[in-house]
């Protein structure tokens, strides 16, 4: 959190670039965002550590949306909270799913 807002407080992020890289950019430093908060809340909170992670990283990327209107140089963009929510809910869906496939991989018995 504190890379993506040191991020957001720069006038430029570097090089002009093409649109669909501020797009892979805010869905996958989110993603990795979800993800590391589903890992870091799971031991405490269980199953809903998902949940928890979801409204953390959702709330996080409204808020620096918001910070980005006051940075001069920088724009506050809905698309952007859209696109960081798509990544919040890919990791977190990739993130249950493996956790299911792995808690069932426990529950088998053994092959002979």
């Amino acid at each position: 959190m504190g890379a993506i807002f040191y991020f957001s407080a720069q006038q430029s992020v570097g090089p002009e670039l093409p649109s669909f890289t501020r797009v892979i950019a805010h869905f996958s430093e989110y993603a990795i965002l979800a993800a590391l908060w589903a890992w870091a809340l799971g031991p405490a909170f269980g199953a809903r550590a998902i949940w928890v992670a979801a409204v953390i990283c959702a709330l996080y990327a409204v808020s620096d949306e918001y910070h980005q209107r006051f940075v001069e140089g920088r724009d506050s963009d809905v698309v952007d909270v859209i696109t960081d929510w798509a990544g919040i809910a890919f990791a977190l869906w990739a993130v249950s799913a493996w956790s299911a496939r792995r808690a069932a991989s426990r529950r088998r018995p053994p092959s002979p």
